[in-house]
């Protein structure tokens, strides 16, 4: 007799050919209910819990200019407070995401012209920033104090480069001690940056460049949800 299988996903039960049932978040692989006594036989492959949508856990995916402040003193509350704090304002100043972040390396930084060179990824398009006076000596303190000393400007208790997931759960961290009204993460930082600069009224192609976007259509969205586009309505 040829047993004939067939398959069914599931997130909650397996099920064999007569009935037994068993949670699993898994694939089962079954017989057929007619399997003629043939012995049970499952297959398990792993099944990835569906992502719930961001407008399902928050109703905006950027920080304003008062939430980034009180992140920032959050962050300065922690036990590697002035490097946290630099990252976040980091992060924020130059709408780094958390990959370019974490790889920052001191050869970027000219102290003496106060200047960044800014290497984006996602072939993204590089530039060269400048470094505002509090930041620049926010980042020669961090130098200074750096120990063990390495290429990399964000580094772990132990000398090794700052990881991603590190970041992203300082950030929650500081969200929560910040009482911000929904979960933080680290992407809200950059694109705190993109609406802060369209809020001040510059102008998109600018604006293109300093975030390093290829594509116009991704710089668009902060001005277009820009306040000052609306700010002569209703006026005599």
């Amino acid at each position: 007799m040829v047993a004939v299988f067939w398959e069914r996903t599931t997130v909650d039960m397996r099920t064999s050919c007569c009935g037994t049932s068993a949670p699993n978040f898994t694939t089962a692989k079954k017989k057929a209910p007619d399997c003629g006594g043939l012995s049970h036989r499952f297959v398990n492959r792993t099944v990835t819990p569906k992502r719930v949508p961001n407008a399902d856990l928050r109703t905006r995916e950027y920080l304003t200019e008062t939430e980034v402040g009180r992140l920032l003193t959050a962050a300065n509350g922690n036990r590697w407070g002035h490097r946290d704090a630099t990252m976040v304002l980091m992060a924020y100043r130059h709408g780094l995401r958390v990959s370019e972040l974490v790889d920052l390396r001191w050869d970027q930084m000219e102290f003496a012209t106060a200047t960044l060179h800014v290497r984006r990824v996602k072939q993204g398009t590089p530039s060269t920033h400048p470094i505002p006076g509090d930041e620049l000596r926010a980042l020669r303190r961090l130098q200074r104090e750096q120990e063990p000393k390495s290429p990399f400007v964000f580094t772990s208790e132990r000398g090794a480069p700052f990881s991603t997931a590190g970041f992203a759960r300082m950030v929650e961290r500081a969200g929560r001690e910040a009482k911000l009204a929904f979960k933080a993460h680290p992407h809200m930082l950059r694109h705190a940056c993109g609406y802060a600069l369209a809020n001040k009224g510059h102008d998109t192609r600018a604006l293109q460049a300093y975030l390093g976007h290829r594509n116009i259509q991704h710089t668009v969205r902060y001005t277009e949800l820009s306040p000052t586009r609306f700010k002569d309505f209703w006026r005599d």
